[in-house]
C-alpha cells in the first residue's frame, strides 16, 4: 500500500509591510506585535542588564508601556541628559565671555573719555563767550543775575550798571530822534516839535513822531529823559 502524497509546501514567504485595511485584523496584529515588542525589551533588559523603556499608543489612543526598572525613571534620565546637552552646547566658553566683557569695558572707557572731553570743551567755550560778553558791555555781566539773591554790594553795583545802560539808551535814542528830525519833510499831517536844549524848531510827519515816541515811552516808565535835559 502506497503512502499518501504530501501537498507541496510554498515555503516561508515574506510578508509585505503595509497598513492593514481591516480594523479587526489591525487590532489583532497590534496586540500580538505589542506583546512581542515588550517581550524583546524584557529579554534585552535581562540578558544585557540594560535599562529599557517602551511606550506604545494603540490606534484608539490607549497607552501601553514597559520599563525596567520603571518607565518614569528611564524617561526622567532621558530628559535630564537632553537638557544638560542643550545647555552645554548653547553656553559659550568662559574665554569667550571674558573677551566680550573686556571689549565692552574698553568701548565704555572710550565713550566716557569722549564725553568728558566734550564737557570740558563746552565749559571752555561758555567761559570764553562770557568773557567776551562782559568785555563788550560791563552791564552784560548782570543779564542773568538773580536780584533776590544779591547782597547790598551787588545791588549797588547792579544799580550802577543799569544807570549806565539807561544813559547809553537815552543817548542813542536822542541820536536817532535828531537824525529823524533832520530827514523829515513837511506834509499836511505834520506837527511842530520843539527841542528846548537847542532852541530851534523842526517839522516832522505825525507818523514818524508817533513811532519815535512809542519807542521812547517804552523806556523809563512812560517818559524819555535825554542827556541834554530834553523830556518827551
Amino acid at each position: 500500500m502506497m503512502a499518501p502524497r504530501r501537498r507541496p509546501s510554498m515555503g516561508r514567504q515574506k510578508i509585505e509591510i503595509r497598513r492593514i485595511e481591516s480594523q479587526e485584523a489591525r487590532q489583532v496584529c497590534f496586540s500580538k506585535r505589542r506583546a512581542g515588542l515588550f517581550k524583546k525589551a524584557s529579554e534585552l533588559s535581562i540578558l544585557c542588564g540594560a535599562d529599557v523603556a517602551a511606550v506604545v499608543f494603540s490606534p484608539a489612543g490607549k497607552a501601553f508601556s514597559f520599563g525596567h526598572p520603571s518607565v518614569e525613571s528611564i524617561i526622567d534620565r532621558f530628559l535630564a541628559a537632553a537638557a544638560s546637552s542643550s545647555s552645554s552646547s548653547s553656553s559659550p566658553p568662559p574665554g569667550a565671555i571674558n573677551g566680550a566683557v573686556s571689549e565692552l569695558n574698553r568701548q565704555y572707557g572710550e565713550l566716557r573719555a569722549q564725553l568728558d572731553a566734550e564737557k570740558a570743551r563746552r565749559e571752555r567755550v561758555d567761559g570764553a563767550m562770557e568773557k567776551e560778553r562782559e568785555a563788550r558791555s560791563p552791564a552784560a555781566a548782570w543779564m542773568d543775575a538773580e536780584v533776590g539773591a544779591m547782597g547790598q554790594h551787588d545791588l549797588l553795583a547792579f544799580g550802577a550798571a543799569l544807570a549806565d545802560v539807561q544813559v547809553a539808551v537815552a543817548a542813542r535814542a536822542e541820536q536817532l530822534l535828531q537824525e529823524a528830525l533832520l530827514a523829515g519833510t513837511r506834509s499836511r499831517s505834520s506837527r511842530q516839535i520843539t527841542a528846548t536844549g537847542g532852541g530851534f524848531f523842526f517839522d516832522l510827519s505825525a507818523g514818524m513822531i508817533s513811532g519815535v515816541e512809542s519807542s521812547l515811552l517804552g523806556f523809563g516808565g512812560g517818559h524819555a529823559f535825554f542827556g541834554n535835559g530834553t523830556t518827551f
